[in-house]
């Protein structure tokens, strides 16, 4: 469309066209954006492409026909951060899956952690999603893991291999793993591998797994060994957790390896620079006593014997306490917080045969013994020696 604009003494010529198409433009983009963020939060994007998954979603189809046309009973994790598109490949799959004729009596059940709390609640939502409320009407069962079997028994159609298979897809996986008693989870794998339904259970999460790397285990099982405290983990994990950034964007064992040094070189560790000889002592005595009877509790006698052995077999350099001055400095330890107490103190218990566990693991100890520098010769050796002095 043209229109006439009067300019001075002539004319100017605005196309328009120009203009609307440009606002259509916007509008069509516009559009699009509000398309793909719906496809998006309703998990709904069959048109979305797959980038560096064809090996998982190969396997994943394969692992699905197998529960249909063979009847085997399967199962799958699907690992992965918030948007690296677990959900999206799952959809392809199932998409493809659903495609192919022996399919067709396939039934899906999608349960999420978030919503689906307790055994009840994913009870419920299974029956409503099978089409089984009519089945189980007023029935009454005694447990989960009846009621179940119920439901999945009433879709049965002969032998294992012309049964209905039922794929389940657990969203949120490791809230279901969470929850107690995992009876959803215990349940739905006990089933696989007993019921004559096939059921394939296709779990999703956000939660990587590094626990299938042995360094992350050692030093997992290390600081369990040191403190138990839930605290400590958080402290462990978080250290480990900072060393993630755009360019590392996962965490690995060796940030673990590495929070655990940061934690090695804690103030625990950096109290014992500052003990006297007598207490570094007692230190040593406790840590034979762990490696003796493999980290039990001990009491306050135990490590004074263990003191008295090395006084009168092996010492040259350290004095002979009376047993109240070593009492003082074990308790000096406690208030330290190097060790603690594993049961209530009783008003009647004497405080020798109070059973207390050592904070300090032996890395620890031999790190800061290194560094400490008015530790005698014979001390150290004492230090290093496996076994007690006898």
């Amino acid at each position: 469309m043209l229109v006439p604009r009067e300019r001075h003494s002539g004319f100017e010529l605005i196309d328009m066209s120009s203009r609307k198409t440009k606002n259509n433009v916007h509008a069509e983009c516009l559009s699009q954006v509000q398309r793909i963020l719906r496809e998006r939060f309703c998990h709904h994007s069959p048109h979305s492409n797959l980038f560096g998954v064809q090996v998982q979603y190969k396997h994943l189809i394969e692992l699905l026909k197998r529960t249909a046309i063979y009847g085997e009973s399967n199962s799958v994790l699907i690992v992965g951060p918030r948007g690296s598109g677990k959900t999206t490949l799952l959809n392809h799959a199932l998409k493809e899956f659903m495609e192919i004729e022996v399919s067709e009596n396939v039934l899906q059940v999608h349960l999420n952690g978030l919503l689906q709390t307790n055994e009840k609640i994913a009870l419920k939502e299974i029956t409503r999603q099978l089409n089984l409320d009519n089945v189980v009407g007023d029935k009454v069962f005694g447990s989960f893991a009846e009621n179940l079997s119920f439901l999945l028994e009433a879709l049965q159609k002969g032998d294992r291999t012309s049964s209905c298979p039922v794929i389940f897809i657990l969203d949120e996986f490791d809230i279901f793993a969470h929850q107690k008693n995992q009876t959803l989870l215990y349940n739905l794998f006990d089933i696989s591998q007993s019921a004559q339904t096939p059921v394939a259970v296709i779990g999703l999460t956000c939660r990587l797994c590094l626990s299938e790397d042995s360094t992350v285990l050692e030093v997992l099982q290390k600081h369990f060994s040191v403190n138990k405290n839930l605290q400590s983990l958080h402290m462990l994990l978080m250290l480990a957790l900072n060393r993630v950034t755009v360019s590392h964007p996962f965490m690995t064992s060796a940030d673990l390896m590495e929070a655990q040094h940061m934690c090695s070189l804690d103030s625990k560790a950096n109290i014992v620079h500052g003990l006297s000889v007598l207490e570094i002592c007692l230190i040593i005595a406790m840590k034979h006593l762990n490696d003796i009877y493999e980290e039990e509790p001990f009491n306050f006698q135990m490590v004074y014997n263990e003191f008295q052995k090395f006084i009168q077999r092996k010492a040259h350099s350290v004095y002979n306490f009376e047993k109240p001055v070593v009492m003082k400095a074990f308790e000096h330890l406690q208030q330290l917080e190097l060790i603690k107490p594993v049961e209530r103190t009783s008003v009647n218990s004497q405080r020798e045969y109070q059973l207390v566990k050592l904070l300090l693991d032996n890395t620890q100890i031999m790190n800061a013994l290194q560094k400490y520098s008015n530790c005698p010769t014979d001390v150290r050796q004492w230090a290093t020696s496996s076994l007690s002095w006898l």
